[in-house]
């Protein structure tokens, strides 16, 4: 239960906590989108703005939920910018637009970068496999 008021700054540890993500995927995602920019205090403690913890959200969202690769997020990031994916409207980078004259080649280009069902299927198999596998050896 977070007792913090929304709009307080969180630690690495409790954002990695809230979004169920190691803490050590943050600060990859860190490296990779450079729209996320916590502060950074004494001693390198990290600190994110509420709307850095809802853009993670909207990552962690398109990366695990809609099957993009983080190429796939940087060029949606690239091409409609934060906010759409804060606002959680993820559902718009695939749709095509009837406004727009290149809106065909924007959806094209956007599904390069997803994964087919079938793919995504077996590399969850595979981690899982890896969870088991890591467990095993903890135990050892």
């Amino acid at each position: 239960m977070n007792l913090k008021s929304p709009e307080a700054f969180r630690t690495i540890s409790e954002v990695s906590k809230d979004l169920s993500l190691p803490q050590h995927v943050l600060r990859f995602w860190e490296t990779k989108f450079i729209q996320i920019k916590p502060i950074k205090r004494g001693g390198g403690r990290r600190y994110y703005r509420p709307e850095d913890v809802r853009l993670l959200e909207g990552i962690k969202s398109l990366l695990y939920n809609d099957g993009y690769t983080i190429r796939g997020v940087q060029k949606v990031i690239k091409e409609h910018g934060t906010k759409k994916i804060i606002s959680k409207q993820n559902k718009i980078f695939t749709q095509t637009s009837n406004n727009s004259n290149d809106s065909e080649n924007n959806s094209t280009d956007i599904s390069l970068h997803r994964l087919s069902e079938t793919k995504r299927k077996k590399l969850m198999n595979v981690m899982d496999d890896l969870i088991k596998l890591r467990k095993t050896l903890d135990q050892n």
